[in-house]
């Protein structure tokens, strides 16, 4: 089922979604990474954005 756009209170934010294409390509594309590199990073490390900006920051040295 689809993100409801219309609920603003935060819950989100925090997670990245490994499964809704648009999160996945955000990700991406602020790490520079490919998607599937992306993919399994979040797979990896677990939906919690910090802890995948991380791993993804690590994965660039």
């Amino acid at each position: 089922m689809a993100d409801d756009k219309s609920k603003k209170d935060g819950r989100d934010w925090a997670k990245v979604s490994a499964s809704e294409p648009y999160e996945v390509s955000y990700f991406a594309k602020k790490h520079g990474l490919t998607s599937e590199q992306a993919r399994e990073i979040i797979k990896k490390h677990g939906p919690t954005r910090s802890d995948a900006d991380a791993a993804a920051e690590r994965m660039k040295k």
